[in-house]
């Protein structure tokens, strides 16, 4: 895709999230855009750079590693989320090179991180991830189940900011991000993920904090 299509698929998705903001009766107090950079290169990435853009998101450890270290020493201001599933063993990699991680989804992940943000001096922020559509194919923790996690990454003085969900493909989004915006009131969580290329305005409707969009600003995902 063309450094002007991005650009221009960029400032469509920012006109269209404010104009979400403005019709919704109770949205956040921001809605920050996470632009979904899994699969695309520096080529992809840069024209967005240029145009503003600041946070972004990726779905693989390794993935990222190939290719922000070099984009963070020219632009220094980026914030990166991590929006994949994590393994206990790529940890100590996230830690370095995140600023969020938004897949918490279990005890023993949590004692992980916090013994690597203890050693590395460096705590990205985090968000549980609730796999409220209890698919048993999919990370995240039961929605149940979510305030025990929570409660357990707190012991550990961990900084959970917030939830983050991926409604079934074949779902009706709002009841899910209804079910994570009640969540995380319960559990005095002040930040909510939930939306992508194609619901994301209803996220926004929703009380979403940080919306994820890739495909509608980089183009369909390139095979990894």
């Amino acid at each position: 895709m063309s450094p002007e299509l991005i650009n221009e698929n960029l400032s469509a998705i920012v006109a269209r999230i404010e104009a979400a903001r403005k019709t919704a009766l109770k949205p956040a107090a921001t809605t920050t855009l996470v632009a979904v950079t899994k699969t695309h290169g520096a080529d992809a990435i840069h024209p967005a750079l240029i145009a503003g853009q600041r946070v972004f998101g990726e779905n693989r450890v390794q993935e990222a590693q190939a290719k922000w270290p070099a984009i963070r020493a020219e632009y220094g201001d980026v914030e990166l989320h991590l929006i994949g599933p994590l393994q206990t063993n790529k940890v100590r990699e996230a830690v370095a090179l995140f600023d969020a991680i938004q897949t918490l989804d279990r005890p023993k992940l949590a004692d992980v991180l916090r013994a690597e943000m203890d050693r590395a001096g460096r705590s990205p922020f985090l968000f549980v991830q609730v796999n409220t559509g209890e698919e048993p194919q999919k990370a995240g923790v039961n929605p149940r189940d979510a305030a025990v996690l929570i409660a357990h990454a707190r012991t550990r003085n961990l900084p959970v900011k917030g939830l983050m969900c991926i409604p079934p493909a074949d779902a009706n989004p709002a009841p899910h991000f209804a079910l994570l915006n009640k969540l995380a009131g319960e559990n005095e969580l002040p930040l909510l993920s939930m939306g992508m290329s194609q619901d994301f305005e209803i996220a926004i409707r929703f009380g979403a904090t940080h919306v994820r969009v890739g495909s509608a600003i980089f183009g369909e995902r390139l095979k990894a």
